[in-house]
């Protein structure tokens, strides 16, 4: 998935376990084909999952940003309307994989790759409350501090250029351009809120009721940071299709000028899905290609 991907093996996975958490010895090894682009994620029986970031790092840094998610995600847990991991362990490198991985709880359920819930209403009311239980937690005092979304929009000039350079044949790159002017210029007046940041389909489960596709769970948890609260609306563009994103932008009742900053991270997202993953992970390709149909459809 990525030219500098730190390969892992069930194998390896097997015998890390058996190593550092005997615990564990008996419980069975799978690992999970999904389009995450983080961590390659391995079933430990039937109650844990083992994540295994796909990109090299600094051990012991590596192991500060674990620390870091393990925190985030027991924070997120004591929000969240609905379930998410909690953390169990974090493993050492060994024979076969050099860095820092960790251990948390499975939850069960489909995620919304599978079970598409663009066109529930049920599902768009259950996000909106999700986001509203998210960024109405406490924030301790923090503010976005990173390099990725969240912050300044002016910021991601650089790669936005960069990803629709690469993009001629595959988006109609003028016009993405075009709205890029008008998004990248787009005030920002609220202060930071907590935000879970990435709620795209691999993210969220999902679970099938009379009324609908429903909110299930909530997974990849250990981004809940502070931010500039219209990230969290991402996932109007990334899940829904219109009928049910109204209902859920009047279940935020937010305004017109946080909502169309909602509008760019989602762009600043899916711009730079399109053309990378392309060949490497077509689901998360075709991800980016249809929020960015929903964005210019609109616009």
């Amino acid at each position: 998935m990525h030219a500098d991907e730190v390969p892992i093996a069930s194998e390896t996975v097997r015998a890390l376990v058996d190593q550092q958490f005997p615990r564990w010895r008996g419980l069975p090894i799978r690992r999970l084909e999904t389009a995450g682009t983080v961590n390659a994620v391995f079933r430990i029986g039937d109650g844990l999952s083992a994540r295994f970031p796909r990109r090299p790092g600094e051990p012991e840094a590596l192991r500060r940003t674990l620390l870091a998610e393990a925190e985030a995600a027991r924070r997120i847990a004591a929000v969240a309307t609905v379930p998410t991991p909690l953390p169990v362990a974090v493993g050492d490198p060994g024979p076969g994989y050099p860095m820092p991985w960790s251990v948390q709880t499975w939850l069960p359920g489909a995620t919304a790759e599978e079970t598409d819930p663009a066109t529930s209403e049920a599902f768009a009311a259950d996000l909106a409350e999700l986001v509203a239980a998210l960024r109405g937690a406490d924030t301790r005092g923090e503010r976005f501090t990173g390099d990725g979304r969240g912050g300044d929009l002016r910021e991601h000039d650089e790669a936005v250029d960069g990803y629709l350079g690469r993009s001629e044949g595959l988006l109609d790159v003028p016009r993405l351009r075009a709205m890029w002017v008008g998004f990248r210029e787009l005030p920002r007046r609220d202060p930071d809120a907590m935000t879970h940041g990435d709620l795209i389909p691999g993210n969220v489960l999902v679970s099938s009721a009379p009324a609908g596709v429903r909110l299930a769970g909530v997974l990849d948890v250990g981004g809940f940071a502070a931010a500039d609260p219209a990230l969290e609306l991402v996932g109007a563009w990334h899940l829904l299709d219109d009928g049910p994103r109204a209902v859920f932008r009047r279940a935020c009742a937010i305004d017109d000028l946080q909502w169309e900053r909602g509008r760019a991270w989602a762009f600043v997202q899916a711009v730079g899905l399109v053309e990378y993953y392309l060949r490497s992970n077509p689901p998360m390709s075709r991800l980016g290609s249809r929020t960015l149909e929903r964005l210019v459809a609109t616009g």
